[in-house]
């Protein structure tokens, strides 16, 4: 057995701190070696403690959570987690704090969590035995230019999961705006898809919104499944749309990339791209390989540019990934895969 995960918690309410440190320590592969209550502690605790994690709250007097990471991330950088309040002003922070270079990022339970930071723990383990270890803030991809980009008749879809703000900029930043329709199942808060669909629809060339139920789909627009109650999945052949379905989560995940998917692989078979992203666990590998079965042409992430080496491992390991690429040249492979060919449109 390795070694326990070593995380330093920093928080300005003791309250929390306790909290955090409980359900951390509750698992044998996790050690809280130390708690601070502001920047200035959590500075001295990093050089004296050397953890192997930072669990950080973005809210916090002097200095706050954003101002410090932006710190670490330049001068030390480390795996940190982000600790938020589930309201809009949060979701905006902690997608700021993604795009800065935190690991991932949890909410403050509400008032009568039966199961207060229930896949903390999960989170810092992975975060300790990922090798992603950014200087600063992530570039800024470019996005490519539309020249002689002709829209075939696929659709494309994605799946994500830890990293995966950073990852679907870095892709979706080099679709033209006349891009095949996409849609998209990233593991999220719902407070967090609404804004993180938002944040994309200002810094892409094609229309990014979240999913509705019934909602067309459209060249030049990009659907993001809503976070919470409810999965996406692509229907009705004729004409298709988005329908937002209310299951049990499949994978632990609601939505799942799983059930987009499967749905995608039997509306589109040959017609559809699918594309899996860095993200903890196997959420999306099996509906890959349908996808694959079905004619589908099929993309991983590859585990250099990936934050966690999960999903994506697991759809290569089972024969779902007809190619993995680093992360940069995704983008313009999905391009290549949906141009219309010269004699007509596939």
């Amino acid at each position: 057995m390795s070694a326990p995960a070593r995380v330093l918690v920093v928080d300005d309410s003791p309250t929390m701190r306790g909290l955090i440190t409980a359900v951390l320590n509750s698992d044998p592969e996790v050690n809280v070696v130390g708690q601070a209550s502001d920047a200035m502690e959590a500075r001295a605790a990093i050089k004296q403690l050397n953890p192997d994690v930072v669990t950080l709250d973005i809210e916090m007097p002097n200095m706050n959570g954003l101002e410090f990471l932006e710190k670490i991330m330049k001068l030390r950088p480390m795996p940190v987690i982000m600790v938020s309040t589930m309201t809009h002003h949060g979701a905006h922070a902690s997608l700021a704090a993604l795009e800065i270079g935190a690991f991932d990022c949890v909410g403050k339970p509400a008032p009568g969590d039966s199961r207060p930071f229930y896949d903390l723990a999960e989170k810092v383990k992975a975060a300790a035995r990922s090798a992603h270890r950014r200087s600063g803030p992530a570039p800024v991809p470019t996005v490519a230019p539309a020249v002689e980009y002709r829209v075939g008749r696929k659709v494309v879809a994605i799946g994500s999961s830890t990293g995966g703000v950073e990852a679907l900029i870095a892709v979706l930043q080099k679709f033209p705006q006349n891009c095949p329709p996409t849609v998209i199942t990233q593991h999220m808060p719902s407070t967090f898809t609404k804004s993180f669909a938002e944040r994309l629809n200002r810094i892409c060339a094609p229309v990014v919104q979240e999913a509705t139920d019934g909602a067309r789909l459209e060249i030049g627009k990009i659907y993001l499944a809503p976070g919470g109650e409810r999965h996406l999945q692509v229907v009705n052949p004729s004409a298709p749309c988005c329908r937002l379905v209310e299951k049990e989560p499949v994978n632990g995940h609601r939505p799942s990339v799983d059930v987009l998917f499967d749905s995608v692989a039997e509306l589109a078979g040959r017609n559809a791209v699918g594309v899996i992203l860095t993200g903890m666990g196997r959420d999306g590998a099996s509906g890959l390989l349908k996808m694959r079965s079905a004619g589908a042409r099929t993309v991983g992430q590859n585990e250099k540019t990936c934050v966690v080496y999960g999903m994506p491992r697991v759809a290569y390991e089972i024969g779902a990934v007809e190619q993995q690429l680093p992360l940069g040249s995704i983008g313009e492979e999905v391009l290549k895969l949906t141009a219309a060919r010269k004699e007509g449109t596939e």
